[in-house]
């Protein structure tokens, strides 16, 4: 089992750093926004977090001006 996860490290890595800085980017946006077009700010802050990857882009595709 340990080998398999160290195979498959590379792949990971990458994966959860580009999560993590799309959540972090999004989420200091959202604060810093006073007017949204579709929800409000609790609930981007809730899509963001749950949503990982799919969350950030939806807020960035829909909510950016």
């Amino acid at each position: 089992m340990n080998m398999d996860i160290q195979e498959y490290l590379p792949f990971l890595i990458p994966l959860f750093l580009l999560q993590l800085v799309l959540m972090v980017t999004a989420l200091i946006m959202i604060i810093r926004q006073q007017r949204f077009r579709y929800f409000n700010r609790i609930i981007w802050i809730v899509i963001v977090i749950i949503l990982n990857i799919i969350g950030p882009i939806l807020y960035f595709v829909l909510e950016r001006r």
